[in-house]
């Protein structure tokens, strides 16, 4: 596939994602699907939907387990320079230990820490959030495999 096309097929996939988690959370007051993370995400999911760490596995149980550990150290640890350091580093642990890898998931205890975030914050944005993202980009995978968008196509 061209790579310009490829380019504004990706772009167009990540927008639609994050348009969708935005207007979701705009019209809902008792949901929060957006967290700064997910940019980062959108570039794996859309821009290279066959690496290992876009893989849905990697997604969603990467941003759920780097939130837990944000999450308990919020609730049992506190919020200091060194639990920031420690959070993060057993993020980036855990999600090796269980291969579920996903870089953008790393920012994680860092922006649940610092804006003192609770259980609720699993679910809503986290999972909700990470799932979206990852049936969109399934979508997004099938249109672009589809005859009509592969080399084969245009020759």
């Amino acid at each position: 596939m061209n790579r310009l096309i490829l380019s504004l097929f990706s772009g167009v996939g990540a927008a639609l994602a994050i348009g969708i988690l935005s207007f979701a959370d705009s019209v809902q007051s008792d949901i929060v699907l957006l967290m700064a993370p997910f940019g980062a995400t959108a570039v794996l999911v859309f821009g290279v939907p066959d690496s290992p760490l876009a893989q849905p596995k990697n997604v969603i149980l990467g941003h759920l387990i780097t939130a837990f550990i944000g999450v308990c150290f919020v609730e049992f640890i506190g919020v200091t320079p060194l639990s920031l350091s420690i959070a993060t580093g057993l993020a980036v642990s855990a999600m090796l230990f269980t291969k579920t890898t996903h870089p953008p998931a790393g920012a994680n205890p860092v922006l649940i820490m610092l804006a003192g975030q609770s259980w609720p914050f699993l679910i809503s944005p986290v999972l909700l959030g990470a799932v979206i993202l990852v049936v969109v980009g399934k979508m997004v995978s099938r249109v672009r495999a589809s005859s009509m968008f592969t080399e084969n196509s245009t020759k």
